[in-house]
């Protein structure tokens, strides 16, 4: 709808209310004068025609009295001179009919006079009168008179109230167009101001204040509401210009950092690794060719150089794929978690032939995102509990998942050394230990690249484990 035809309906509403206001309080009106017209009407109706009947009755004494029905008759037939007196008759003193008015009617009148008093019946109003001469009763008069002059009354009323009416609706619709423009102006032009600020964003627009009524209260506040979004419109932008300017610089920061480990990670890919090659061959020749001349002491430390190189190649390797898993984009599809499972335990049971490894499997349900990754978070995590329970006499590792509204959440559990939950804020950091060197070999780079994984994935990982009672660390992943 648009404001064109909002404006009209609202100043139909207005119009609507005024008239039927004004129609339902003639009506209301004019129907009390109606009633109250017809129960006078009534009465008065009654007191004429029993009026009459004490005149008739008064003057047919004589005629009773000296039994003359010609008398009666001609006193009867007065009644001509009311139009609406349709039938009459008199009675004896024995109940049976003196004489009768109009002639033709006779077998139309009551046969025997009845209860004393006049009474509506049939659209009629009749009746019964004593005829008295003094205390005693001579006769009884009968009359009976139609509704018309009611009726007639009724048209002219009802004429009259038509008419009212009918100049009341003129009136009112005449008034009620006037006046409602005192009240649909304001709110038409809020309506209008409303749409402005909602088609073409502006908040510089204002209403027109008309009145120092409620409306005009409500133009006040609207037009302060305006003001208050226009600050807080223009403050945004300023902050999203801010915004926008900060994130640009932030991007060039960034871009710059990325390049700078990048030329870092190709560095240590290629001149540390060129090196260290070195230091590693030489060593080997070193200790197959001069071992013998060497003492015990020497080949001791010509071990520990291997080691030390072995072991810094691997934190060069480890380093180097945790840097390229922030840039590696993930290829989503759906993984089967229980076969790639199922291939790591088989490839640790052949390299552990001598350790006594039990895996209790339970059902993995497939989920989504990048396999490579995924993978190696299952390597990672499932050789951590190898590693941590080699103290064990017997390996125990439990590999579940769980379910739940929106995630899938797996696990690998194990009877191993544990750890102390207090250090718990390093166990997902770069190069952070929680044992030495010489209880379990490693770089500390592999949960944290676990972590970063999961991350990149949406999930989340954690793990709960106690000292010498083993760990079970978690990971979730969105369902499919």
């Amino acid at each position: 709808m648009n404001m064109a035809s909002r404006g009209k309906s609202i100043q139909r509403k207005l119009m609507r209310v005024v008239i039927l206001s004004c129609f339902a309080v003639v009506i209301l009106t004019c129907s009390t004068f109606f009633i109250y017209e017809i129960v006078t009407f009534r009465q008065t109706y009654v007191r004429e025609l029993s009026t009459l009947g004490q005149i008739i009755a008064s003057n047919s004494t004589a005629a009773i009295a000296f039994d003359d029905t010609e008398v009666g008759t001609e006193i009867l037939a007065a009644l001509k001179a009311d139009p609406h007196v349709v039938a009459a008759c008199i009675y004896d003193e024995d109940g049976k009919i003196f004489s009768f008015y109009p002639s033709e009617l006779k077998l139309t009148l009551p046969e025997s006079p009845g209860q004393e008093g006049y009474n509506f019946r049939h659209s009629y109003l009749e009746g019964f009168q004593s005829i008295m001469q003094g205390s005693k009763k001579l006769g009884t008069l009968y009359l009976k008179s139609d509704m018309e002059a009611m009726y007639e009354r009724f048209r002219l009323y009802g004429g009259m109230v038509t008419l009212i009416i009918v100049l009341s609706l003129i009136l009112s619709y005449l008034l009620s167009k006037y006046f409602q423009k005192q009240i649909s102006t304001p709110i038409l032009e809020l309506s209008h101001i409303a749409k402005a600020v909602s088609d073409r964003q502006d908040y510089t627009v204002r209403a027109n204040k008309m009145d120092e009524d409620e409306i005009g209260a409500l133009t006040d506040a609207f037009n302060h509401m305006l003001d208050r979004i226009q600050e807080q419109t223009e403050e945004i932008r300023s902050f999203n210009q801010n915004l926008e300017n900060l994130v640009a610089e932030r991007t060039q920061q960034l871009e710059a950092v990325n390049h700078e480990l990048e030329s870092f990670s190709y560095s240590i890919s290629h001149d540390l690794r060129a090196p260290l090659r070195s230091i590693h061959g030489y060593m080997n020749i070193l200790a197959e060719e001069y071992s013998s001349k060497l003492d015990e002491e020497a080949n001791r430390l010509i071990n520990i150089i291997l080691k030390s190189g072995q072991k810094m190649g691997q934190l060069i390797d480890d380093l180097l794929a945790f840097s390229r898993l922030g840039r590696k984009e993930l290829v989503r599809s759906n993984i089967p978690m229980l076969e790639i499972v199922e291939r790591i335990i088989e490839e640790h049971k052949k390299l552990e032939i001598k350790r006594a490894l039990e895996f209790n499997l339970l059902p993995l349900p497939t989920a989504k995102g990048d396999h490579t990754t995924i993978s190696q978070v299952w390597v990672n995590l499932i050789s951590n509990a190898i590693k941590y329970s080699k103290h064990k006499e017997k390996t125990v590792i439990e590999i579940g998942s769980l379910e739940k509204e929106d995630a899938l959440i797996y696990y690998v559990k194990d009877n191993g050394a544990g750890f102390d939950m207090k250090y718990y804020d390093k166990l997902f950091g770069v190069f952070q230990r929680l044992h030495s060197e010489k209880e379990f070999e490693g770089t500390g780079v592999g949960l944290a690249i676990v972590h970063r994984i999961i991350v990149k994935h949406g999930g989340k990982i954690w793990a709960n484990a106690k000292v010498n009672e083993g760990a079970t660390f978690f990971f979730s992943l969105k369902k499919m």
